[in-house]
């Protein structure tokens, strides 16, 4: 297990987002990895992905919304004052969990210092620590606690997605950006089909409707102490 990525003695992390296999544990992504420009882009790529992992490690370089990646990369730069010893991911946060899952979760958009820093989603902020404290209840989790890539957690028959998967400014992403991060746009949608589901907000209501055509009586609230 591991916390999170931190400098040496007596210096501060580097600044700004981490680049694709540079030593993160867990990082999808490689410096081959081929990025997104635009929406066209998402598409292409996404459409193109073969696996789940290909399509997680497409997502985690993606360089689609301007916006968006100069607010993620900012706050990866600037950082808050009790996190100046660690690094930032400063990256868009791709869906992790099982591959086929039973449960699928789903935020609105990662926090510029939760999963901004931590590069997992619902993982660096008080809500996920509620959050994983229910999975974990629920035999969902397999542990109590997430703080940081390679700590050790697992979900258990579970994934987590972002409508949207970078930290937008004052965690308000436009239209635009949920419709350009959509993951109904991806080729693999039909993958995730869970039987439960927990949706996180509005937005992600909304976007349940656009990726199945409707949101299937089939995914109800899971009852277990959730947010």
């Amino acid at each position: 297990m591991t916390e999170p990525m931190r400098a040496g003695p007596g210096g501060d992390a580097p600044d700004g987002p981490l680049q694709p296999g540079s030593g993160w544990p867990g990082d999808p992504a490689t410096a081959a990895t081929p990025v997104a420009r635009d929406a066209a882009g998402v598409r292409a790529l996404a459409a193109g992905a073969g696996t789940v992992a290909e399509l997680v490690a497409r997502q985690s370089v993606c360089h689609a919304c301007p916006r968006l990646v100069e607010w993620r990369e900012q706050v990866a730069a600037v950082k808050r004052p009790s996190s100046r010893g660690e690094r930032y991911w400063g990256r868009p946060i791709p869906g992790w969990g099982a591959e086929r899952p039973a449960v699928l979760i789903v935020g609105l958009a990662p926090a510029a210092h939760g999963g901004n820093r931590t590069g997992r989603i619902f993982t660096g902020d008080r809500s996920g620590d509620v959050l994983f404290a229910s999975l974990y209840r629920c035999g969902l989790a397999a542990q109590p606690t997430s703080v940081a890539a390679g700590d050790g957690q697992r979900l258990i028959r579970a994934r987590m997605v972002a409508a949207v998967r970078c930290a937008p400014p004052a965690n308000k992403p436009t239209v635009a950006e949920r419709d350009t991060c959509a993951p109904c746009r991806s080729g693999l949608s039909s993958a995730w089909a869970p039987s439960r589901g927990k949706r996180c907000g509005r937005c992600c209501v909304r976007l349940a409707s656009r990726c199945r055509g409707r949101v299937p009586p089939s995914v109800t609230a899971r009852r277990c102490g959730l947010l």
